[in-house]
This record gives C-alpha cells, structure tokens and sequence, in this order.
C-alpha cells in the first residue's frame, strides 16, 4: 500500500476515533468535529509519524525522478543525442524488432515496402524542409509581435 494512502487513512481513522469519544458530550455536532479535527491532528503528529516520514520520502523520490525525466527531455529537445536515445522507447522497440527473427510473410511485405519507402522519403524530406522554413518564420514574427 502506497505511504501516502496509509497515512491519510491513519489521519481518517485517528478523526473518527476522536470524534466517537467526543459523541456523547453534550455539544453542537459542529464543535465535536471542531475538536476532533484538532485533536486529531496533534495525534497524528505524535503517533503517526513513521507513517508520514515514509509518505515524505515517497513523494521525494517520485519528485525527484520527474526532474530528471524533465531534465533528460530538455536536453533532448536541445538536441543531445545521448539524452534522446536513453529515453527513447521507440528506438528500443525497433532494436528489439530488429534483432528478432521476422517471419517468411512480413520479410517479403518489407521488400516491396522499402522500395515504396525510398520513393516516398525524397518527397517527406521535401515537406520537412518546408515545415521548418514555416516554423521558421513563424518564431520570427512572434518575436517582432512580443516586441510591440
């Protein structure tokens, strides 16, 4: 069980129990759940605290594994090739496939596909100079607009 759902339910738990003590006195319900809420809250700090450290320390690692993830896709973006292929998951399905045995049928399928896919890589490597050159452009006017 996940630290932090342990910990919110030792916090729930420790409230009812509060709140059950206090059922009898002859107060407004919403000052019985007043002090329960409080009371509650200085237990937990007291009884509950391997709960929360482990919670903390848990949520510091997941934290800390995003800014690295966060770190190795901005470098990608920035264009390291080291970064880009650590990450890459496409990359190491195609390497897996790669390195696996292709059945009779598909070996023949991806003769006549290559043929297909040399012809049609001159023309996308077309399209892709043209996008850049847009994309290119497209930078260049939102600067002069920001500079307005």
């Amino acid at each position: 069980m996940s630290p932090a759902i342990k910990y919110t339910l030792g916090r729930i738990g420790l409230f009812l129990l509060v709140f059950a003590v206090l059922f009898p006195t002859p107060l407004n319900i919403l000052v019985k759940a007043m002090i329960a809420f409080v009371a509650s809250a200085a237990f937990a700090f007291i009884l509950l605290r391997k709960w929360r450290d482990q919670m903390a320390e848990h949520l510091g690692d997941m934290a800390s594994r995003r800014s690295a993830e966060k770190a190795r896709l901005r470098s990608a973006l920035a264009g390291d090739d080291v970064a880009a292929e650590a990450g890459d998951r496409v990359a190491a399905a195609d390497a897996e496939r790669a390195t696996k045995p292709a059945p009779e049928s598909i070996k023949a399928d991806s003769a006549t596909t290559e043929s297909v896919a040399t012809d049609d890589s001159e023309a996308g490597s077309a399209a892709a100079a043209g996008a850049a050159d847009t994309d290119e452009a497209l930078k260049a006017e939102n600067k002069s607009d920001a500079g307005k």
